[in-house]
């Protein structure tokens, strides 16, 4: 059986600070972990907490950097890794859920073009996931954006 993972383990505990709505000591933890891991540290935990942070921010163009920063740590993940974590599926899975939130942020800023362009390779990336509580939310998620854009 594999060590656990300390890094992820803290990771949770600042995701579950921000869904408790405690937002500013999630990236006050989230800050402190990625002073250790930095930009060059293991890409799964970049991604996880890149990830995350960009979820407890109150500035859009901070979330902005944080989800570029996911997706670039997920760009040199490979499946190996994720599943040294206990991560079921593959980096593939990861895509969907960063593409919306890129999309999202991007519309937020009120860059369409950029917003279309990361909810199609959402879309293009959905085939992986389950149909499950996880796949339907960003499909949801996904279905969500669609019809913020096709409004503006």
């Amino acid at each position: 059986m594999a060590e656990p993972d300390l890094i992820m383990a803290r990771i949770g505990q600042g995701v579950e600070l921000g869904q408790r709505g405690e937002r500013a000591a999630a990236r006050s933890l989230f800050a402190k972990i990625w002073d250790e891991i930095g930009l060059t540290g293991d890409a799964l935990h970049r991604c996880a907490l890149a990830h995350s942070m960009a979820d407890v921010q109150d500035d859009v163009r901070e979330e902005l950097m944080w989800d570029l920063r996911a997706l670039e740590a997920a760009d040199s993940l490979t499946d190996e890794r994720v599943w040294q974590a206990g991560v079921s599926g593959s980096v593939r899975g990861f895509y969907p859920s960063l593409h919306l939130n890129l999309g999202e942020a991007y519309r937020k800023l009120g860059d369409l073009e950029r917003a279309r362009h990361h909810l199609e390779r959402g879309w293009a990336a959905v085939g992986v996931l389950a149909d499950d509580g996880y796949g339907q939310m960003v499909k949801g998620g996904l279905d969500r954006l669609a019809e913020r854009l096709r409004m503006i």
